[in-house]
């Protein structure tokens, strides 16, 4: 087995071998067809998420040293423990938001919320590797005729987003404000015009960003470092509009995402860039205002369904760039550099 592994936080991965696993009781080993680079495995790897103020969420205690990143996998099953009902030769996408499985929260089928997770890439050795070992078949979802590179990203940038959009779905009227193009915000575009009959107004500052979600579909997209973003946007939503999904989670974004909110409307906030938002308070009380947040991820449930919107052919595709295992590292840099358009897909 080839995984890339870091064994320090901030260190480069650099590849390790070692005997597949076997699995027993009701584990899958799945070889890796595909594994998506995702923005969160850079904070993994640097082992803390920025709070703002020169303040970090330091995540290092979760897991044990030396670690295998990658959450987003797609694979074919090689081998089953004795009390698995997957077969080998399955293709299966992975959902990878494994809780503790005996908590309340895992009870209520939200492990992805459990306080004591077990998820793969995350908490446990995932995707950045040849093989994977899951705990559970439950976990292994088809993806039809969908390209493995591609079917691998909707276990999170695909889940993250509809996740996202699931809650305001039902508060949204014509319009809808989506903040960031990268892999989950483009994810979101996609999905969104598979969910909802309504304009989607997409807010970028990349160029190359901004002209692929027009040719994608979006009604208008508005580049967030000109000085007249914020009154075109209130131009063009009438003051403000009801719903606004921040998939960036960066200071200027967030503010950016509270100014465009109308009267009793809501903002999502999905994006991990990190920072912290200064908001006048009264102005929640003012205008009736909701801020929640969207875990970046979602739960099996909502995994099953959008795996079924994928498999009849609803979800238009995200850019992709395959590359090699081997380009791991320079994978991770890339994405923290910004250079990335759409989703990395490692193809063991």
């Amino acid at each position: 087995m080839k995984s890339y592994q870091f064994s320090a936080y901030g260190e480069p991965l650099a590849l390790v071998k070692c005997p597949n696993p076997e699995p027993s009781g009701t584990e899958v080993l799945l070889r890796v067809n595909a594994c998506g680079v995702c923005h969160s495995d850079v904070h993994l790897r640097h082992g803390f998420f920025e709070m703002g103020g020169d303040r970090k969420l330091d995540v290092r205690s979760v897991r044990s040293l030396p670690f295998t990143l990658g959450h987003e996998i797609a694979g074919e099953v090689v081998a089953v423990g004795p009390d698995a009902y997957a077969e080998v030769g399955d293709l299966r996408v992975v959902f990878p938001w494994i809780g503790c499985g005996d908590c309340y929260v895992c009870a209520a089928d939200n492990g992805h919320l459990c306080m004591n997770p077990r998820a793969l890439g995350t908490h446990v050795d995932g995707g950045f590797a040849d093989h994977v070992l899951v705990p559970h078949s439950r976990y292994l979802f088809e993806y039809g005729n969908v390209p493995p590179a591609l079917a691998c990203t909707y276990a999170c940038s695909g889940l993250t987003a509809y996740s996202a959009l699931l809650k305001v779905r039902d508060r949204v009227d014509s319009q809808l404000v989506l903040i960031g193009a990268g892999g989950v915000g483009f994810a979101g575009l996609q999905i969104a015009k598979a969910m909802m009959d309504v304009d989607l107004i997409v807010v970028e500052i990349d160029p190359i960003k901004m002209r692929a979600a027009a040719e994608a579909g979006a009604a208008n997209v508005i580049d967030a470092s000109d000085e007249d973003a914020g009154r075109e946007l209130k131009k063009l939503t009438g003051g403000g509009c009801a719903a606004v999904i921040d998939f960036v989670g960066s200071e200027a974004s967030a503010s950016f995402g509270f100014r465009s909110v109308a009267k009793s409307g809501v903002l999502v906030m999905v994006g991990l860039f990190g920072g912290s938002l200064n908001i006048p308070l009264p102005l929640l009380a003012l205008k009736d205002l909701t801020i929640q947040g969207s875990s970046g991820s979602g739960s099996l449930a909502e995994m099953g369904e959008l795996m079924r919107m994928v498999r009849e052919g609803s979800v238009d595709p995200i850019p992709l760039e395959p590359r090699p295992l081997s380009a791991a590292d320079e994978s991770l840099q890339d994405l923290e550099e910004g250079h990335v358009l759409g989703r990395i897909v490692l193809t063991p």
